[in-house]
């Protein structure tokens, strides 16, 4: 096996996240044309969603409630 962490740029890992995330946001609902304003969002609420969380929700459950926030709180950026 590859030495995998060795081998992935921190561009190309940032890069892959970045897909990751709009993947997910699609698959969430959000709008293809308002993809770019969802991902930002993402990112501005993420730590105020967590830090609202109660201390044992963790893992995917943290990506989720960030996602029903933007649902709560944007659905505009998602279809109906």
């Amino acid at each position: 096996m590859k030495d995998y962490e060795k081998e992935v740029s921190l561009e190309e890992l940032s890069y892959e996240l970045d897909v990751m995330l709009e993947a997910m946001l699609l698959n969430a609902g959000v709008k293809r044309n308002k993809l770019e304003e969802a991902c930002e969002l993402y990112v501005e609420n993420i730590d105020d969603v967590l830090q609202s969380l109660d201390k044992s929700v963790d893992g995917v459950d943290e990506i989720l409630a960030v996602v029903e926030y933007l649902r709560k709180n944007h659905a505009e950026l998602f279809d109906k």
